[in-house]
């Protein structure tokens, strides 16, 4: 597989600016080193506040690191020009939009936005990418009907096709699942590694749906609490024990072979 997305010993966090103070600088994860290859799905898990979202925001640009490089297809995102960093990183956040009356083909024609010139309109081949965007994540039936009416999951999808009409190599998704019913969840996280293959793409998600990311992804980034990253495959980092030291918690407990938690018997003495 192609990288399409590599981190070099990177360090990320903020950087505290205050007048008449010294910088401060706060560090959230340090030293990081890991690939997102082109083809595969790969999702980034840990506990609350170990500082998964301050990653992906780094990742695809929207913060600088503190030190070290994010590469994408081989090139240095710090050495990209903003205008054409849109045409390489589509990103779906998780805060909620409201995007007023437009339709939801009308929201995914603006992924299109950054391969425009200034005031120029869609042109028939930005059309045609708008609607391979609907169909790959089986929204066409939605492409007339207005955001606002749409349901959690429907939404996500339309969100999706957005990021998608930029033509990415990299599609990063902050907690794509959230808001959604398990059937939804399962149906968008099953679209996402289907466009990974099929398009070619490097996709890196945040997830707190362990079970679910175990089962489905390909590869999997695991930040600790103690900020530490590890990467492998899920069969690997579950076999390696570090699923259970990051998540076991009181008697729920990792089983490694299920791949799934457990909570165990309560001591027959309480």
């Amino acid at each position: 597989m192609t990288p399409g997305v590599e981190l070099r010993d990177l360090t990320v966090g903020y950087t505290h600016r205050r007048a008449f103070r010294k910088r401060t600088v706060t560090e959230i994860a340090a030293k990081v080193n890991a690939v997102a290859r082109r083809g595969e799905l790969t999702a980034l898990v840990g506990p609350n506040g170990a500082g998964k979202s301050t990653l992906l925001r780094t990742l695809c640009g929207l913060q600088p690191p503190l030190h070290g490089r994010v590469l994408v297809d081989g090139e240095d995102l710090a050495t990209v020009r903003p205008a054409d960093l849109a045409t390489r990183i589509s990103v779906v956040l998780t805060d909620r939009i409201d995007p007023g009356l437009l339709t939801v083909r009308e929201l995914v024609a603006l992924g299109r936005t950054p391969h425009l010139p200034t005031g120029a309109r869609l042109s028939s081949e930005d059309r045609a990418a708008v609607d391979r965007a609907l169909d790959a994540v089986g929204a066409a039936l939605l492409a007339s009907r207005q955001f606002g009416e749409l349901s959690d999951g429907q939404r996500q999808r339309s969100l999706t096709a957005r990021a998608l009409a930029q033509d990415p190599s990299l599609l990063v998704l902050d907690e794509p699942t959230s808001f959604l019913d398990v059937p939804s969840r399962v149906e968008l996280v099953d679209v996402l590694g289907r466009l990974a293959r099929e398009q070619n793409l490097a996709v890196v998600m945040s997830t707190h749906e362990l079970e679910l990311a175990l089962r489905v992804s390909d590869r999997m980034w695991l930040l600790d609490a103690d900020r530490t990253l590890t990467c492998g495959t899920p069969v690997a980092l579950a076999e390696s024990g570090r699923i259970g030291a990051a998540f076991d918690r009181g008697r729920m407990r990792f089983d490694p072979r299920r791949m799934v938690f457990d909570l165990e018997a309560e001591d027959s003495r309480v």
